[in-house]
């Protein structure tokens, strides 16, 4: 469809009812993103020029449910596709080049048959492009000349996946444009970490890009690393009378690589004293017949956060079943189990360095504060050490806890999310 049929459409109640369908969402949230793509588009327009034949994508950012730093040792997460998202207008263009030109920063140029890494790329964007071609064509697929604007809602550090958001947005966009869809979601999501792994240069689990891909509550298994496994939990957050919410403690995760590096480190070093090289691997009962030698050999904190691991990894399985079984009372319960279990067993609630930043234990005191006597549940969210909170708000509640947590934090610190069923999807 050119992209001037397409603006009259997205204006008028045709796409409205298009996208009210395709996201699950309400007529008032289409008509939203109706809006957000017909912009998209004339931005692709003067970018990229008139009369154009275009397809339109859209990948969603993602919040962690349960399961905190579960993934890497081959363990489970509960996690959805959230209403924030990425969205593309993209066109072929043939020969080679494609060119991906992102609301907010200068165009990348990257010639699709050039898949060698570069060093000078790594850490942007042209280096995700160039990675993701590289991955398709270990596939059997050969990526083509292309042009694209792109566009995300999902805020860079707030810990919902921009960076998941816009690979999952490109890979589900080439799947489509040069592997006829064949690629499934989770096959797409291991395309992009692919791409983040090996071109951008960051070691990221498979977590934030399988629940872009499959959105949705979705129960992610990682136990077989070249077989992950996604489970779709239908359960409509809508419904149950709560706010979904991340706090932003606007603290800053420069200097805490290693702060994240020591856990799955450590995990691994307590698999290890079992001749395994995955937390997931180790019988639980045997760790605990023999914490003693664990405690010896690699250090209280690295015991801890294996009975942390050992805990979480079951309590997904638990949340997942609440909500399927519509058990809200019992899934806000759990909720604060992990919140509990990572601040006082992983320890990822501040750096033990840093005794004057401490955001997330502040905020997660003052979400004690204002919700314990109403009900509402709130826990770490994310890698930790900096960063978010996310938090279950009565309805009626919500306004009075965002005036006093924004108080504390700052405009814009309490964002309320959406559930969206929908992950990476071709709109038009």
């Amino acid at each position: 469809m050119q992209a001037e049929k397409a603006k009259k459409m997205f204006l008028g109640g045709e796409g409205v009812e298009r996208l009210a369908a395709l996201l699950s969402c309400s007529r008032e949230a289409a008509a939203d993103e109706s809006r957000r793509i017909v912009r998209l588009l004339d931005e692709f327009e003067a970018r990229f020029g008139t009369g154009r034949d275009v397809m339109i994508f859209r990948a969603p950012g993602r919040t962690e449910i349960c399961g905190n730093h579960t993934d890497h040792q081959g363990g489970r997460v509960l996690a959805a596709g959230i209403n924030l998202d990425a969205l593309a207008v993209v066109s072929l263009t043939g020969g080679t080049e494609i060119r991906v030109k992102s609301v907010g920063f200068p165009e990348d140029c990257v010639q699709a048959d050039d898949t060698n890494p570069r060093p000078d790329e790594e850490g942007t964007s042209a280096a995700l492009v160039r990675g993701l071609c590289a991955g398709l064509a270990a596939k059997g697929f050969r990526a083509e000349g292309f042009c694209a604007c792109t566009e995300n809602q999902v805020l860079p550090g707030s810990g919902l996946s921009s960076s998941a958001a816009f690979e999952v947005l490109l890979g589900t966009a080439m799947n489509h444009l040069f592997c006829g869809g064949f690629l499934t979601p989770l096959e797409t999501a291991q395309l992009a970490q692919y791409a983040e792994n090996r071109y951008f240069g960051k070691p990221c689990g498979l977590m934030d890009q399988a629940a872009s891909a499959v959105g949705g509550f979705v129960l992610l298994d990682f136990s077989e690393a070249d077989n992950p496994r996604a489970e779709k939990i239908p359960f409509d957050f809508s419904s149950c009378g709560y706010r979904l919410c991340i706090i932003d403690t606007k603290g800053s995760h420069s200097g805490l690589t290693q702060d994240y590096a020591t856990i799955p480190a450590e995990m691994k070093k307590v698999a290890a004293c079992f001749g395994k090289t995955l937390l997931s691997q180790v019988d639980e009962e045997e760790f605990y017949s023999r914490l003693p030698e664990v405690r010896a050999t690699a250090g209280d904190r690295a015991a801890l956060r294996a009975m942390h691991f050992f805990a979480e990894n079951r309590r997904v399985v638990r949340e997942a079943e609440a909500l399927r079984t519509r058990e809200f009372p019992t899934f806000l319960r759990l909720v604060m189990e992990s919140g509990h279990s990572s601040f006082e067993f992983l320890q990822n609630a501040y750096p033990p360095s840093r005794t004057k930043e401490q955001g997330i234990p502040v905020a997660l005191a003052l979400c004690s504060r204002l919700l314990a006597k109403r009900g509402g549940a709130w826990r770490l969210h994310g890698g930790g050490f900096a960063g978010t909170v996310q938090a279950y708000v009565p309805n009626e509640y919500f306004e009075e806890f965002s005036r006093e947590i924004e108080a504390v934090f700052g405009r814009g610190s309490c964002l309320p999310l959406s559930v969206c069923a929908a992950g990476g999807v071709q709109i038009l």
